[in-house]
């Protein structure tokens, strides 16, 4: 797969895909299927490095996922290109002229979005507009209906919220995959390991949406091997309060040191919340009981 950082005209004839898709859950990954399922024609992703809001509304962004790992899913849904584009160069574009631009560069002979796509100037390009738009630009429009779990819409926003409440299971199951983050291991303070309880300390990246604080069972994926994992995310306030929540997660059976070392952590289910314990040995009780928790597959 090919990343690019601005359009151009070495790709043509295309299946394109529009969108931000944060998170790549299951109704993004069913606008993807669409665009790869004309084995004909190559397929692109054309997305923002940044999320649209960031400019528009002046916030740091918090997203479901890294932008790494959402090139990686585009990748291995058999995506070909991806196209990075710079919101602000944009963002004064009309629908009209930003689809003109699109088109002149990539002649598209497919576009898919999703049903609540919108973009443009004043966001007045949406489904209706692509549709209307077929013959004079000579593509096929596809609109990817909405996607439902639990009387609820699948949608990014939708799993922001759950993700910050620590409905880790709901949100695993709107995306398709279990939740994870990749970050490198990172040398602590060893306390862990005074408790009988040796852990990897992550920093948790800048820009991603914090989820809950507190334990979670997890995956480790280290060196192409899954373990089982006992996930601790937030300030520490039972050792000494830190000035940014941490993770750290407990390997089971495991005892390597693995400082510089690449860690996915998978998230499955939240075991209880952050709690502040009055001494260690009420601390390692705790930790002990999570751990079996975690064994027995509560």
């Amino acid at each position: 797969m090919q990343v690019y950082h601005e359009l151009n005209d070495i790709n043509k004839d295309l299946s394109l895909a529009l969108g931000f898709f944060d998170g790549v859950h299951l109704g993004h990954r069913a606008v993807l299927n669409k665009t790869v399922e004309d084995s004909n024609l190559k397929s692109a992703v054309i997305t923002f490095e940044n999320h649209p809001k960031c400019f528009l509304e002046n916030k740091d962004p918090q997203y479901i996922l890294q932008m790494k790992s959402k090139l990686e899913i585009f990748e291995s849904l058999g995506i070909d290109f991806v196209y990075l584009l710079d919101f602000e160069k944009l963002c004064n574009l009309s629908a009209f002229d930003y689809l003109s631009y699109l088109c002149e560069n990539l002649a598209p002979k497919r576009i898919s979005t999703g049903f609540n796509h919108f973009f443009g100037k004043n966001r007045e390009g949406c489904p209706t507009f692509l549709r209307n738009n077929q013959k004079k630009f000579d593509y096929k429009y596809f609109e990817v209906p909405q996607i439902v779990i639990n009387s609820q819409v699948i949608s990014s926003s939708t799993i922001r919220e759950n993700l910050v409440k620590g409905n880790i299971d709901f949100v695993n199951a709107m995306l398709g995959y279990n939740y994870f983050l990749e970050e490198t291991v990172q040398e602590g303070e060893k306390i862990g390991r005074t408790l009988g309880f040796k852990t990897a300390n992550l920093y948790y990246p800048k820009h991603l949406l914090q989820i809950s604080r507190g334990v979670y069972k997890s995956e480790v994926l280290l060196h192409g091997k899954t373990y089982q994992g006992v996930a601790n995310f937030g300030m520490r306030p039972s050792l000494n309060n830190t000035k940014v929540p941490v993770l750290e997660v407990h390997i089971l059976d495991f005892d390597d040191d693995i400082y510089g070392e690449n860690l996915k952590v998978s998230f499955i289910k939240k075991i209880r919340d952050e709690v502040k314990f009055n001494n260690l040995d009420e601390l390692k009780i705790q930790i002990t009981k999570d751990v079996k928790q975690v064994r027995e597959g509560f």
